[in-house]
């Protein structure tokens, strides 16, 4: 059987170099923030291109912490509005509401997994006041629309990069430096994967920077000084030594998810099996690849019983979720449809060419 991730084999090629990296942190003395840390988010904003990075405890709080700094830089409110792709995972939505904002949902573009910047420009009214756009997948946004969108009507741009590190622009620019701040996850089956939760906000703004690393802080500048009203969502230091370590080969692990990709959407050729549209240029670094089809328990079950394992991100939209009850009856018909349509199908660096072979014969067999 081939798994949908394989998370063991992923970590195995680290294995001898986190054994080390954990022995340094055991007699390092530093558990908490310190060199580990520093070292990471200095490594991580030359990495995106952004002049700031800030590690947080994951990726959500990355988010919340983004909104929380513009609260209290005063640029937000609460009750401002935030236009949220409808089609992504909660804790898009999340962010938002739990930084006391209120989430306005817009439909993906036919054809692309991510936001219609046509809709947001519908939805757009003086009361809103950012753009929190989502590389779903790890699939860019057009950066270019996003950006004249944002600019034009004087609100933020924010990006949701959860699943999309080191994606780059046409015109150059990485994931986390394409928007006004940024937050990344490094859960473990992330392209940059910790062993636990992880996070991050990348920024050009240092006035942001300092507010979120005194609010992740328990509102603290200094030890025992508190000036904010604040969090505890600092990133873990050995964490951080894994993330670096990690950093380091991926943009060969990024190559090779590409690789994988690029024969997907080349030898894939079965009419009841619709194919991401993307480019490989960059653009896409295929966290996940995902597919469409009209019957998805069959289609499911069909693979399950020859061997390849799949996984559905996600079966129930944000607006049908009971935990936000008052945004059931929204009526997003593109979203539910993708909603109820989309398979993600076996792709990481540790799939062996056979491997591969066998799920591009079983896709083209159903």
């Amino acid at each position: 059987m081939i798994p949908f991730f394989d998370i063991k084999a992923e970590n195995k090629v680290h294995i001898d170099s986190f054994t080390k990296e954990l022995q340094l942190f055991m007699h390092s003395g530093q558990y908490i923030m310190g060199d580990a840390v520093r070292n990471f988010e200095q490594k991580y904003a030359a990495f995106c291109g952004s002049n700031y990075c800030v590690g947080t405890s994951n990726g959500l709080d990355a988010l919340r912490l983004i909104f929380e700094g513009y609260k209290s830089l005063g640029q937000l409110q609460d009750g401002d509005e935030v236009l949220v792709p409808a089609h992504t995972y909660i804790a898009t939505a999340l962010a938002v509401i739990q930084s006391g904002l209120k989430p306005v949902f817009v439909e993906p573009s036919d054809g692309s997994f991510n936001m219609d910047v046509e809709q947001a420009e519908q939805l757009t009214t003086s009361s809103v006041k950012a753009c929190l756009v989502v590389h779903l997948y790890g699939q860019l946004v057009d950066v270019n629309l996003f950006r004249t969108f944002a600019k034009k009507h004087g609100i933020l741009l924010i990006e949701d990069a959860a699943q999309a590190h080191g994606a780059v622009s046409q015109n150059g620019q990485k994931a986390g430096a394409i928007g006004d701040a940024a937050a990344f996850s490094f859960y473990p089956t992330k392209n940059i994967g910790a062993l636990g939760d992880a996070g991050a906000v990348t920024t050009n703004n240092e006035l942001l920077a300092k507010e979120i690393k005194t609010l992740q802080n328990y509102g603290s500048p200094k030890k025992y000084v508190h000036e904010k009203v604040g969090f505890n969502m600092r990133l873990d230091a050995l964490q951080a030594r894994f993330l670096s370590l990690k950093l380091v080969n991926y943009t060969t692990d990024c190559e090779r998810r590409i690789a994988i990709a690029s024969r997907y959407l080349d030898e894939i050729n079965n009419s009841k099996i619709l194919l991401p549209t993307c480019e490989l240029d960059g653009s896409h670094v295929f966290h996940l690849f995902v597919v469409r089809v009209a019957n998805r328990n069959d289609f499911m079950e069909f693979l399950t019983t020859r061997g390849v394992g799949s996984l559905v991100h996600y079966p129930i939209p944000p607006h049908k979720q009971k935990a936000l009850s008052e945004y059931n009856q929204l009526s997003l018909p593109l979203t539910k449809k993708y909603h109820n349509e989309v398979v993600s199908i076996p792709l990481y660096t540790s799939l062996s060419e056979n491997q591969v072979q066998h799920i591009i014969d079983v896709l083209n067999a159903y």
